[in-house]
């Protein structure tokens, strides 16, 4: 053999050997995406229909009578605020400013704090806490927990690899997660990438793409496999829109964008006034007022002001009683600020959609629109005031086209996100998580110096 030939064979010996060793940490890197996505969705799944179980037990007591709110409500807040308070304070409220705030701290500097908020007791807290809530009659919703829940999930798998391991992004692990999440609590994999690119990372996304879409992929299925390829929201008929819509969704759009920023901006005064209190007698005082004040607007007002909120919208978009009081709409967006305001753990995602929903649904009755443009305006206020909360118009239009699988009117609900966007900020320029986020890192680092 040519000298030639000898040192053509060494170098393919070489490339192989590099590109096998290439494929096998490939491999490693993937493999705790894979099965921390494979948790994701079982958990999602578990979740999901211990969430609709006690949403029916909600149901239940209002079949019986609606009074007995008065007693039911304030024993499931206080005891949805005490499990958070006695186990795991940073387990309360959505999950979404949590997971927001560990990825800004996911360095080894701040280990110790990331582990603050995703861990496996704040995982259990956040379900035990959140489903509390909702067979109150709280007005919150599973997904920001739902997140939470898959990044302690994703942390967790990390922190279990052995030394030897190829090492892993924390902040990768713990963004793929909260996507992950996303996706599986709503069904929505589009929705789930778009939020961790739109909300959770400044990092290029070239970083860490495959395992995110891999990751939503896994967890989706999974999801799937279990609860059926279902749609959050279903089929709502939207054929025969009139061009004149388009002026109704901007204005719904303007509203909504208001609500959501308002009532954002009403809960944060309500923390920093409940900063203030000195002694326990105070939180439990306030945590029962909210109660009462819920099963209060429940017994006299309406009922439908309890709980997720997905029965009306299903109710505006699915049935011939698609318009709503005007009252419905305050209803809506007072149910979250005395629910989260709490302390409790549960979601504003959900109770976001449904507040949206029933201002489109509302404004059609008094523009006596036909059924499909009635349509438009509840998934355009939906848009609109989870927008005014987030900050995040195009993950909102995703969520919302996905959840309904209408890609007809995708330009319609991107026009929606990016109007209430705009005019949000005349309320405030930060959105709600921000603020919290910024509140989770400030309590974590005076906690090291104190």
């Amino acid at each position: 053999m040519t000298l030639t030939g000898r040192l053509r064979r060494q170098g393919k010996r070489i490339f192989d050997r590099i590109s096998n060793e290439k494929l096998k940490h490939n491999l490693l890197q993937a493999i705790p995406f894979w099965i921390a996505s494979l948790l994701t969705g079982l958990a999602a799944v578990v979740y999901t229909r211990l969430f609709a179980l006690a949403e029916k037990g909600t149901a239940y007591i209002v079949h019986l009578h609606v009074w007995l709110f008065f007693l039911v409500t304030p024993v499931c807040f206080l005891s949805a605020w005490w499990l958070v308070h006695r186990w795991a304070p940073y387990a309360r409220g959505s999950g979404i400013p949590q997971v927001m705030a560990a990825i800004e701290l996911a360095t080894p500097k701040y280990n110790d704090k990331v582990s603050r908020l995703l861990n496996l007791r704040v995982l259990l807290i956040k379900v035990l806490s959140s489903l509390t809530m909702a067979f109150g009659g709280g007005v919150i919703g599973r997904e920001g927990p739902t997140i939470q829940v898959a990044g302690s999930i994703f942390r967790k798998v990390n922190e279990w690899l052995p030394s030897w391991w190829p090492r892993i992004s924390k902040r990768n692990m713990i963004m793929t997660g909260a996507a992950a999440g996303l996706a599986a609590a709503f069904n929505t994999p589009l929705g789930g990438i778009v939020f961790a690119v739109e909300e959770l990372t400044r990092t290029h996304i070239s970083q860490f793409k495959t395992a995110l879409f891999t990751a939503v992929i896994i967890a989706g299925l999974t999801a799937q496999a279990l609860l059926g390829p279902y749609l959050y929201l279903g089929y709502p008929e939207l054929n025969g829109l009139t061009g004149s819509v388009f002026f109704a969704v901007v204005i719904v759009a303007i509203i909504s964008g208001l609500a959501g920023a308002g009532m954002s901006k009403g809960m944060l005064r309500l923390f920093a006034w409940k900063a203030g209190f000195k002694h326990m007698r105070q939180h439990l005082l306030y945590v029962v007022g909210c109660a009462l004040i819920i099963a209060a607007l429940a017994f006299f007002i309406d009922v439908r002001v309890l709980g997720s909120g997905k029965a009306l919208m299903n109710a505006s978009l699915f049935s011939n009683d698609k318009y709503l009081p005007w009252y419905m709409p305050v209803l809506r967006t007072a149910g979250p600020l005395f629910s989260f305001t709490t302390g409790a753990s549960g979601g504003v995602f959900a109770p976001a959609l449904s507040a949206g929903a029933s201002i489109g649904a509302t404004l059609a009755g008094w523009l006596h629109l036909s059924a499909a443009n009635t349509n438009l305006l509840v998934l355009s206020g939906m848009v609109g005031f989870l927008t005014g909360v987030t900050r995040t118009p195009f993950t909102s239009a995703i969520l919302v086209l996905e959840m309904t699988d209408r890609h007809n009117v995708i330009f319609h609900l991107m026009v929606a996100g990016m109007v209430s966007g705009l005019f949000a900020m005349f309320i405030d320029r930060h959105s709600f998580y921000d603020h919290l986020k910024f509140q989770y890192m400030r309590e974590l680092v005076e906690e090291k110096e104190g």
